[in-house]
């Protein structure tokens, strides 16, 4: 029993040196000591009274402290519990010398370690998310592709899938506009995933997305293929937005909303389109209480969107910002869900694979995502 306990505290002891190791390098890859001092200069510029004389500056200054002072939160409160953990090993080790093993402690050690080893995996897939749009809020567009009404259900379901993939992390979900299909589910919908790196993980998800399944709309129960495309767009702050646009190049249309908007969709001519003639880039939006609120969030889509445009023309190397599209149909997609004649989630980027299907639809996708970004910084 005694040579057990002693063969289990080595290896605990191995992965705690390994584990130390892992936290000294998230400290260069974090910038920590950068993050320290920028934490200090910012306190006292939160501490003066006169900050909120300009309140947008005031809220950069004190939602950028916040993330500091949180991200460091975290990660010293790992270094601190490495050393009790270490020391815990060491009560152990003078335990076993003594013949006085106490099996509890072995126990506390081994929760400990398993606890120490999650929350640094963590910390180091949080480091994936370092581009400089990672942080925002996301726009995600989708829209059916080939596979009729199938496909439009399909849409449908995504628009679900994602919205309990944000459920899950604590995200707000906005509708904007959503536009119902000819018999069943949605042509297209766009929504904003609001939340501390929404972007970063969502940015893992533009591409096609294909369905195979035994169709639910054939009468004679065939199993059908359908796509449908994701593409997303970091939302920019209103006093960071990088475009002005002339009023002389938009044309704006209102319509009667209709469709899966929510509660709050009107059902007066409030509902927003908005085409910039220059790019031929096309918002809408229909969730909003007035013509004037849809305006006003169509429009920052649309700056959203021109500006992402802006920066794929200058820098093409930042292709995780305007992605390649493909067409919407066979041999494009990214990912395949397959229902019939066997159960699989496959994403052909990365070759990450699961056969719990429901549990994905039910917006389990963090393996896939991080697997992507990922393979992303490998081919970076």
């Amino acid at each position: 029993m005694a040579d057990a306990r002693a063969e289990a505290l080595r290896q605990a002891d191995a992965v705690l040196a390994d584990l130390r190791r892992r936290w000294a390098a998230a400290r260069d890859y974090l910038n920590i000591d950068a993050s320290r001092a920028r934490r200090d200069e910012l306190g006292p510029l939160a501490a003066d009274p006169r900050l909120w004389d300009d309140q947008d500056h005031a809220r950069r200054v004190t939602t950028e402290l916040g993330r500091l002072t949180n991200d460091l939160e975290v990660f010293d409160d790992l270094g601190r519990r490495l050393d009790d953990a270490e020391v815990l090993s060491g009560l152990i080790e003078e335990s076993l010398e003594g013949g006085e093993a106490d099996e509890s402690l072995g126990d506390e050690l081994s929760a400990s370690v398993a606890s120490l080893e999650a929350d640094l995996t963590a910390l180091e897939t949080q480091s994936l998310l370092s581009g400089p749009y990672d942080e925002n809020d996301a726009i995600v567009e989708l829209h059916a592709g080939a596979g009729g009404t199938d496909a439009q259900d399909w849409t449908e379901m995504l628009v679900r899938m994602y919205t309990r993939w944000a459920e899950r992390h604590g995200y707000a979900v906005e509708v904007d506009e959503a536009t119902e299909g000819q018999e069943a589910g949605l042509l297209s919908a766009t929504f904003i995933v609001k939340g501390r790196y929404a972007y970063g993980w969502l940015s893992a998800e533009r591409g096609v997305h294909r369905l195979v399944r035994m169709s639910p709309f054939d009468a004679q129960a065939r199993r059908q293929t359908s796509f449908a495309s994701l593409d997303v767009t970091p939302l920019l702050d209103d006093d960071a937005s990088e475009v002005e646009i002339d009023e002389k190049d938009l044309r704006v249309d209102t319509y009667r909303s209709s469709g899966a908007g929510g509660q709050h969709v009107n059902k007066t001519d409030s509902a927003i389109r908005i085409t910039h003639l220059p790019t031929g880039i096309v918002v809408s939006c229909q969730n909003e209480r007035s013509q004037h609120q849809n305006r006003a969030r169509a429009m920052q889509i649309l700056e959203a969107k021109i500006a992402e445009r802006a920066r794929a023309e200058r820098q093409a190397q930042l292709d995780a910002l305007s992605g390649q599209r493909a067409d919407n149909a066979w041999g494009s997609q990214i990912r395949s869900y397959v229902l019939a004649p066997y159960q699989l989630v496959k994403d052909h980027r990365t070759d990450h694979e699961t056969g719990n299907v429901e549990a994905v639809l039910q917006g389990d996708l963090d393996g896939f995502m991080e697997s992507e970004l990922r393979r992303q910084r490998t081919a970076g």
